[in-house]
């Protein structure tokens, strides 16, 4: 699973909302602070409470690569992307004769836990296609208690792609894809029933067009999501909730873009420049199951509520001005523009009856539409050593990120006019320093970081029934969808209003890691990652960061057998900001730190078959991640503070390649 993956990778969190479908947090910043493309596009979920974030659209097993960016330091991948850049990519290789390939892997684990990946691809000198296609189950899961976590799941995906390469400079690629899924949430009142995805893209690269001209790429696609939520697919309605009737939201959002770029070389330099663009329409409908009293979800109309587009243009230099020494510096410009079809503003004249006495001005509902223009940009160092294995760097980038769909629209949003042409866009300025160290037997790095942040995009969750300390048994937020708003597609019981607002910030922090090779087949490796945020402007934490953490890793590897071991031990999580927090949740209080240990193994049998398996949570800790929703808690359930992560899981995996 795509969470799974990115938490491997120091630095990175996740937020659990059930078995799949994890929000991704990297150095305490999530949502569109990390830029995630595919092939160079974006995708973005539908649902105004982040029940399908990206992850929820993406399997990485149909990827050759993830690439990961840390902080600023790249205009290439569009804009506001102040924490960081994750590039999911496919190798693309011209086939020197006509050949063909198979390869694939079967997995299967506690709780019904069954996933199957396929990929097939051939060629010719002059065409190629591939066909890669993957599904995976599970039931609920236990945690570390035995209790059952409302987590099962069911997902999809294929993609295809066609090729055209008349010679070794030349490619042209059409994709396409579709996926699906269902997924039980232990966060939320309702569950995603639906998880559609439809992709297209057409590609064009020619490269050595002339003396300096290495390459022009361009590149057109479009990604389709829709999701749809309900109280009754993967569970009962409780007549005891809030929600005591069959309910459901269908919400999709279309996205188009492209880009346009060119590469450049001269001597010691390399200048990549180019324009690029991306805009994507939003709508909801909203009603209950076939025959219902609100009438069926399908039939409704869709009504349209947001539409977000940007346009920009970028250059990045790359020049190696001396010896083992490079200078990079890159500058973007962009045009945003977003557009609310259902925003609300308070009529000047007359006055509306709200009972008991109280008389207010009646609402109304309006369209506007807001523009900024975003200025992004870095300067990066790297020099290394002469006669050493070490390399340095140092670069201070600045980002400006357009508040996004979830931050303007959505769940936590306050859609007011007044709130929707308020909001500022974010200035993120941020210095990063690192150094790797490249031995014959000791491989080494280390990174670090520290921010300034103006007009930081902070939400406040309204009066969250009492908010105490949650590690201390306080009542804390109800959840998505709980005590407070209803859940996506307009039903809405809000006892407080969730405001998103400007502060100042600062963050700092930094990840290292060192792996040791003992002997030929043993190996140690360790990983270290930290994060810091401060709120300037109101003297506290900034909410939703993430604990020091810990992971000690051991490997022993013949070649045909392999045995390995995972300690990851995180801390106590003290600094909070409870009942503030962004898109994918907030702080409940403070949390309690653990320890996890897995075990994993492995067999080679030599004629492209590999055969591995493995126990996670092995002691069967009961344990919670800090960044993790509220448990709104619902019958047949046992109700915690916050969802707990699985306990004891087996595994075994059987990968094949042809």
């Amino acid at each position: 699973m795509l969470p799974d993956l990115l938490k491997s990778i120091p630095g990175f969190s996740t937020m659990r909302k059930g078995g799949s479908n994890g929000d991704p947090v990297f150095r305490g910043m999530a949502g569109s602070r990390l830029g995630i493309l595919v092939d160079g596009g974006q995708i973005a979920g539908g649902c105004p409470s982040r029940m399908d974030p990206p992850t929820a659209y993406i399997a990485p097993e149909l990827f050759d690569r993830v690439v990961v960016i840390k902080g600023p330091e790249t205009v290439l991948y569009g804009p506001g992307n102040s924490a960081g850049t994750v590039l999911f990519e496919r190798d693309h290789a011209r086939y020197a004769e006509p050949a063909w390939s198979l390869s694939g892997s079967v997995l299967s684990g506690s709780w019904g836990r069954n996933d199957q990946n396929i990929e097939i691809r051939g060629g010719t000198p002059t065409f190629y296609a591939g066909l890669v296609g993957n599904h995976t189950h599970s039931q609920d899961y236990d945690d570390g208690n035995g209790d059952r976590v409302h987590s099962s799941w069911n997902r999809w995906n294929v993609d295809a792609d066609v090729g055209w390469t008349p010679d070794d400079d030349t490619r042209v690629e059409l994709t396409a894809g579709k996926g699906d899924g269902r997924a039980a949430y232990a966060f939320s009142s309702m569950d995603g029933a639906r998880f559609l995805r439809e992709s297209a893209g057409l590609s064009f690269e020619r490269r050595n067009l002339g003396e300096h001209f290495a390459k022009l790429e361009a590149s057109a696609y479009t990604n389709y999501a829709d999701h749809v939520m309900d109280n009754y697919t993967l569970r009962d309605p409780d007549p005891d909730s809030m929600m005591p009737m069959a309910m459901a939201a269908d919400v999709d959002r279309r996205t188009v873009g492209g880009r346009v770029a060119g590469t450049f070389q001269w001597t010691g330099i390399e200048l990549v420049a180019g324009v690029d663009t991306s805009s994507n329409v939003h709508s909801a409908r909203s009603g209950g199951p076939p025959g219902s009293m609100m009438g069926f979800y399908g039939d409704m109309p869709r009504e349209r509520d947001a539409r977000i587009a940007t346009s920009g243009a970028f250059g990045e230099l790359a020049w190696t001005f001396a010896e083992r020494q490079r200078l990079v510096a890159g500058l973007r410009v962009d045009r945003a523009r977003a557009r609310g079809y259902a925003l609300t503003t308070m009529m000047t004249g007359g006055m509306g009856d709200m009972g008991d006495g109280m008389d207010m001005p009646p609402e109304t509902t309006v369209s506007a539409t807001r523009d900024d223009t975003l200025t992004s940009g870095f300067v990066r160092w790297e020099h290394a050593l002469p006669s050493s294995p070490v390399t340095l760097y140092a670069g201070i980038g600045h980002a400006e990120r357009f508040p996004d769909y979830w931050e303007l629209f959505g769940q936590h949003a306050d859609t007011r006019l007044t709130a929707f042409l308020g909001l500022e866009p974010e200035r993120t300025t941020q210095l990063d320093i690192g150094a790797r160290y490249e031995g014959e037997r000791l491989q080494a790095w280390v990174s670090a970081y520290v921010g300034v942040v103006d007009d930081f995009i902070v939400i406040d969750y309204g009066d969250s029934m009492g908010m105490g300390d949650m590690d201390d048994g306080g009542m804390g937020d109800m959840g998505d969808g709980g005590m407070g708003d209803m859940d996506d597609g307009g039903m809405q019981m809000d006892m407080a209003a969730d405001t998103p607002k400007n502060v100042r910030a600062r963050t700092r922090g930094g990840e290292a890691g060192a792996s040791y090779a003992i002997s030929e087949r043993f190996k140690i490796d360790a990983t270290i990652a930290y994060a810091w945020g401060g709120n300037r402007s109101e003297h506290r934490p900034l909410p939703q960061i993430p604990p020091f953490e810990m992971r000690l890793a051991a490997s022993y590897d013949t070649g045909t057998w392999s045995l390995g071991a995972l300690l990851r031990g995180v801390s106590r999580q003290d600094r909070v900001a409870v009942g503030q927090g962004n898109i994918i949740g907030q702080d409940l209080g403070k949390s309690a730190g653990y320890g996890v240990l897995s075990f994993n193994g492995g067999y080679r049998f030599g004629n492209g078959l590999v055969l591995t398996a493995g126990v996670d949570n092995v002691f069967d800790k009961v344990y919670a991640e800090h960044i993790s929703p509220a448990n709104p808690g619902f019958a047949g359930y046992v109700n915690t503070v916050r969802v707990n992560e699985p306990g004891r899981t087996a595994w075994a995996k059987l990968a094949f390649a042809f």
